[in-house]
């Protein structure tokens, strides 16, 4: 009877610690990021801002166990298709995220919304999901596209500029970029050019610059790109000539550590920075430095924002983690502090926040870095959600 009753109680022991494991089953994110190439360092910080979120939150995101699964994406639209499929089918995630590049979001989405899996991007929000083609499982938590455009085109007629030459990359962010600024910015420009992605020699289009002589050069050259770029527009001597003007991934501080002097003085718009003062961004940016021994950028800090938007949203699915339809429901309604101050999304999941100008400088530990010197605008609205036929969040 003895030995009968510990066959019991060793069966009712297994069982239980089967349904322990079940109970502390694993919160999955599927990370696609570029991770390789001349645009690696994107996906560096967003595995670095993510990585933070989950050690500051002790392995978890508001209490629940949760792993990152990344996915090297190679800034290539098919490869970022495949992991998705991958993700969702065979590690079995919860939600995707991540990614830089508009054309890879792009290419992930349909998998993402095929399988009603929640897909948060940490940056970009292109404009062909913002209209008319929202869906309810897309959301960037970083910005729609247009949006570091469009304010600096506001900035730009505020302060009466004329005569800006325009250089971006041929893909679909670096169109954005051109309609977002002239969406606010309605003067002639000086000059508009489309390079080749990761190209690495812009010397004639510094020619055709030195020919206009424009008040302002307003670049988005994201990564390797933006940094080949400004070393020779100042080995060129234009720096003081016709300033550098642009968006915030031109300046992120990635690339003012490889240019260093070049960038000083250019100015950028930003929907966060290491120098704004509210309680929560001080606590990331102390521990990012005390991490990685660097200040965080742009890609850091948006993933980062992620874990914190999750570290609301999980604990109201009350442990459902594999309901989709509620993740979804609860990513769209979380409340959280932003480290970039106000937030929330519009109806078609893009956020609505502030804007901030930023100039290069050298600090007094004479470090080149950003400094916060102007607010541009506060909840900026992006102009597609108009035609986006969801209902706004509750």
């Amino acid at each position: 009877m003895a030995l009968q009753f510990r066959g019991m109680l060793a069966i009712a022991c297994a069982a239980f610690a089967v349904t322990g494991a079940q109970a502390q089953e694993k919160f999955k994110i599927g990370v696609i990021s570029t991770m390789s190439g001349p645009a690696s360092a994107f996906g560096t910080e967003t595995m670095a801002g993510l990585n933070l979120a989950l050690k500051l939150g002790g392995g978890a995101l508001g209490g629940v166990p949760t792993e990152l699964v990344p996915g090297d994406d190679q800034a290539r639209p098919e490869i970022g298709k495949q992991l998705a499929d991958k993700m969702i089918n065979q590690d079995r995630v919860n939600m995707l995220a991540g990614t830089i590049f508009g054309q890879v979001v792009l290419a992930v989405t349909p998998a993402a919304v095929a399988a009603k899996t929640p897909y948060v991007s940490t940056v970009p929000g292109p404009s062909d999901l913002a209209g008319a083609g929202c869906n309810r499982y897309y959301f960037s938590v970083g910005y729609q596209t247009d949006g570091p455009h469009e304010v600096m085109g506001k900035y730009f007629t505020a302060k009466k500029l004329k005569n800006i030459y325009v250089v971006v990359p041929n893909f679909p962010a670096g169109k954005d970029a051109v309609a977002g600024l002239k969406r606010y910015y309605k003067e002639p420009l000086a000059g508009e050019v489309y390079t080749t992605v990761n190209q690495l020699d812009y010397s004639i289009e510094i020619a055709a610059i030195q020919a206009k002589k424009p008040e302002f050069v307003y670049a988005f050259l994201p990564g390797g790109m933006g940094i080949n770029f400004m070393k020779q527009y100042k080995l060129a001597g234009l720096s003081k000539i016709s300033p550098l003007v642009g968006p915030n991934s031109s300046f992120e501080e990635d690339i003012l550590r490889a240019v260093g002097d070049s960038a000083l003085g250019a100015m950028n718009s930003t929907n966060w920075a290491h120098d704004t003062a509210n309680p929560e961004n001080k606590t990331f940016v102390a521990a990012f430095e005390k991490e990685y021994k660097r200040l965080p950028t742009l890609y850091a800090a948006m993933a980062y924002d992620l874990g914190m938007l999750l570290s609301s949203a999980l604990p109201t699915i009350k442990g459902k983690t594999g309901d989709k339809e509620a993740l979804t429901t609860a990513i769209e309604n979380a409340k959280f502090r932003s480290i970039r101050g106000n937030f929330k999304f519009n109806k078609n999941h893009m956020p609505i926040q502030d804007w901030t100008l930023r100039t290069v400088v050298r600090d007094d530990t004479g470090r080149v870095t950003n400094r916060t010197v102007d607010r541009i605008v506060a909840g900026h609205i992006d102009s597609y959600g108009q035609n986006c036929a969801m209902t706004a969040a509750k």
